[in-house]
């Protein structure tokens, strides 16, 4: 499925995410991390795997040999912001959502079950 005929919807405005700073949502009932990095914006599961937590959007925002990544509040774990691939374990990894800005609001693929 192409990204144009997949159905997005708007969760927020590009000003409510902070640099550096991960924000968490609720998108189709799952918990989503939605991280600003680099200009860049990027969300992936909220949840963290290790724990079962949903607290990856209070982790740690970085860069770990230029690959933009977030690190688990909890256990340390980094995951790249990118493809959501555990950068320490590869038999962890976060789901990512396909997200796009548009002017000024940030939308997120509705999720397909």
């Amino acid at each position: 499925m192409t990204t144009q005929a997949m159905q997005w919807l708007p969760v927020c405005e590009l000003a409510a995410l902070e640099e550096g700073l991960g924000r968490s949502l609720l998108h189709g009932g799952e918990v989503v991390a939605l991280f600003r990095c680099g200009g860049a914006v990027y969300a992936l599961d909220g949840v963290d795997p290790v724990s079962g937590v949903a607290v990856m959007a209070l982790g740690l925002v970085g860069d770990c040999q230029g690959e933009p990544m977030v690190a688990s509040p909890l256990y340390k774990q980094r995951y790249s912001l990118r493809d959501g691939r555990c950068l320490d374990n590869p038999a962890l990894g976060l789901r990512p959502w396909l997200v796009k800005v548009d002017g000024e609001r940030v939308w997120l693929a509705a999720p397909t079950y």
